[in-house]
């Protein structure tokens, strides 16, 4: 048995994603929006995703025992009762961490649960406890009634973090939370930004975008009529493009490193955009860009747009990070 998450409002895409990988695999009744409950072969697909990671599922993570909860104090010492019939599937030399999630009204807390069931490991089996960078990870979903348990290393759970949810800081100076989203691709997709690179930021305003990259010193030319905050308009290393897209093409763009799009577009409209501008990308550059996904027909959609893209891309990786909503991020190369 495992468990998945996914945004709610795409459990559908994410059930077709585990039948694909595992048709044998049987869903039990939702956990909660966006969590979903499912029997198969945990490991066999966690090394299967872990080589071709799946869009629309975030996180994964098996659950092999449960523990029936009454919500009263006692249900911590039952938990720490199933960890210790887990206790030799945790690798006393590596780093660990534990991770809940609870989808119920009662006297447990993340926190509490968490602290409890570290503690008893370290007692039980001298891991050393390491909640940014764990080796192997004790997951714990508690409901109403169930708790579910289970081990597994970290790069199986498709994400380090949780559900998948990965959150950042407010930083002071943010223009938008639109920047949350390049942030994330960053990290998840594990690009490195070039020493002082250039890059292009189409439909740049108002610059959440522009402000990240000028962070990774990067140099930005920034494209949109729209004006863009005045923090930026002040940064010496962005150059503002005040027309569109389209419009730009037809003067002579310079090569770049890296271009950006998160143009609220159709998505095979930006994906043909995309392909236009990649003689303008140097030849070991890349690309990040989002794919507004539509109500209806969204496989259709996401299929005639990638194949937009094949064009002239190699499609590295497209995942539905956690702060997308209705759409996905696509990492690009020539």
């Amino acid at each position: 048995m495992f468990i998945l998450t996914t945004a709610p409002g795409f459990t559908d895409l994410a059930r077709a994603e585990l039948r694909q990988a595992q048709p044998d695999a049987f869903f039990f009744p939702d956990i909660a929006p966006g969590v979903l409950c499912a029997d198969g072969d945990f490991f066999a697909l966690a090394d299967k995703w872990r080589q071709n990671p799946p869009i629309f599922t975030r996180h994964i993570c098996p659950a092999l025992t449960t523990v029936s909860l009454t919500q009263t104090a006692s249900d911590l010492t039952n938990l720490q009762t199933a960890v210790a019939g887990l206790r030799d599937l945790i690798e006393p030399e590596f780093p660990f961490s534990v991770q809940t999630r609870i989808f119920a009204d009662g006297p447990l807390r993340p926190f509490d649960v968490n602290n409890a069931l570290a503690d008893f490991i370290k007692t039980e089996t001298g891991a050393p406890l390491d909640v940014r960078r764990p080796f192997q990870i004790l997951s714990v979903v508690i409901t109403q009634d169930t708790a579910y348990l289970g081990v597994s290393l970290t790069l199986h759970n498709l994400s380090d973090w949780a559900g998948g949810v990965r959150r950042f800081a407010r930083e002071k100076g943010q223009i938008s939370r639109a920047e949350f989203k390049l942030l994330e691709a960053l990290e998840i997709f594990g690009i490195d930004l070039p020493p002082r690179g250039t890059a292009l930021d189409l439909g740049a305003a108002p610059g959440g975008w522009t402000r990240v990259l000028r962070q990774s010193e990067q140099y930005v030319t920034a494209v949109d009529p729209a004006n863009l905050h005045p923090s930026l308009q002040a940064d010496k290393q962005v150059r503002h493009k005040p027309m569109t897209a389209e419009i730009y093409l037809l003067n002579d763009p310079d090569p770049f490193d890296l271009i950006v799009n998160d143009m609220r577009l159709d998505a095979r409209d930006s994906a043909r955009l995309m392909v236009e501008y990649a003689p303008f990308l140097y030849p070991q550059g890349q690309a990040i860009m989002t794919f507004k996904l539509p109500k209806n027909n969204r496989t259709a959609v996401l299929d005639h747009s990638f194949n937009i893209l094949r064009q002239a891309y190699r499609i590295a990786n497209a995942r539905q990070l956690f702060h997308n909503r209705s759409e996905i991020t696509i990492h690009l190369t020539k």
